[in-house]
């Protein structure tokens, strides 16, 4: 058996998934006429209360375009120095946007209003214009760290008196709205922007869809033309996206109870250091030197089981739709028999 925890990008489409999308109605969508698609994005809108959507390949290509939109070049993002806007998307702030970055710290991937004030710069043109805050909820390098909403709630408010743009990346956010209970369309109250990733937990091949309100969108959907995003008969994907909303939701918790249930596993093998809090459908993890997580992975490999090595020391687990029972009993076995 091959069990595969790299990610929960690795996740092929259901059977019904995918009767969904060969049963799609279809038309061009760069010239805005393809209804699933359309559906897609009014829907996405709806639950979490903006005014429109637009859908794009990924979500880096979310990410990207709402920077662009939101600030011009030489101004300045705060953000966490571990976000994927900044980490994990090619230096895309600088090469699409030209804009600089204020890179915080903060306690598992996360930020407070009070970092965010620290840093907003003053009236001086020796420094950029802080002009864009983003977040990410879950953070993955936190080990799918949930934000609580207060705090998010708290950013926004600092962000609104400031006039600065307000950005959410949200590639697992019904992860954590999962955890905490909280209604979308609160979640989007919150944000100028957000992004909506379908090709993680929800199960989907492809795509994201960018939220905000209707002039934004208008200028986005340009900036999405400019990058090479607008796509024809986009609606054979869409229709995933669709699917996962009604039907990839409440199963979200299964995948956040596998993953807690390794993570106590973990926490009590002799080989392992420490165990990032488990909130979500990510375990990190340390291994004790002088063993390192390549090492470590690839003996994992040996015996089936796939993980990535974040850096040294940690390697990183993440559940989701096509990890099954039968692959959890697997994997614990693997982590039992490891001999260190």
């Amino acid at each position: 058996m091959i069990v595969d925890l790299r990610s929960d990008t690795i996740t092929r489409p259901t059977p019904a998934m995918l009767e969904a999308m060969f049963s799609a109605s279809v038309g061009d969508d760069v010239f805005g006429e393809d209804p699933t698609v359309t559906l897609l994005e009014e829907k996405t809108a709806t639950l979490f209360g903006k005014e429109a959507g637009l859908f794009c390949p990924s979500g880096t290509m979310t990410n990207q375009i709402a920077a662009k939109v939101h600030a011009q070049p030489g101004e300045e993002v705060i953000l966490h120095k571990l976000s994927h806007l900044y980490y994990y998307e090619g230096g895309g702030l600088m090469s699409n946007s030209g804009l600089s970055v204020c890179l915080l710290d903060g306690d598992r991937g996360m930020i407070s209003a009070q970092d965010v004030l620290d840093h907003i710069n003053p009236e001086d043109l020796h420094r950029p214009r802080t002009a864009l805050v983003e977040v990410e909820n879950t953070m993955n390098k936190g080990g799918g760290a949930v934000y609580d909403n207060n705090v998010l709630a708290e950013i926004g408010e600092v962000c609104r008196k400031n006039g600065l743009k307000y950005h959410l990346d949200g590639a697992r956010i019904f992860n954590a709205l999962a955890v905490t209970g909280q209604p979308a369309a609160d979640c989007g109250a919150i944000f100028d922007s957000i992004s909506v990733c379908f090709s993680k937990g929800l199960g989907a091949p492809v795509g994201s869809v960018l939220l905000g309100d209707k002039e934004f969108i208008r200028k986005a959907r340009r900036v999405r033309k400019v990058f090479g995003g607008g796509m024809r008969q986009a609606g054979f994907l869409a229709a995933a996206g669709v699917f996962a909303l009604d039907h990839h939701l409440e199963r979200l918790k299964e995948d956040h109870r596998r993953a807690k249930a390794l993570g106590n596993l973990l926490s009590t093998l002799s080989w392992v250091e420490e165990v990032f809090k488990v909130e979500t459908n990510i375990v990190i993890f340390r291994v004790k030197t002088p063993l390192t997580a390549a090492a470590v992975c690839l003996e994992f490999e040996k015996q089936g089981l796939k993980a990535i090595a974040f850096d040294r020391q940690s390697i990183r687990f993440v559940t989701h739709l096509d990890f099954t029972d039968e692959m959890q009993e697997h994997t614990v076995n693997v982590l039992k028999a490891v001999k260190y």
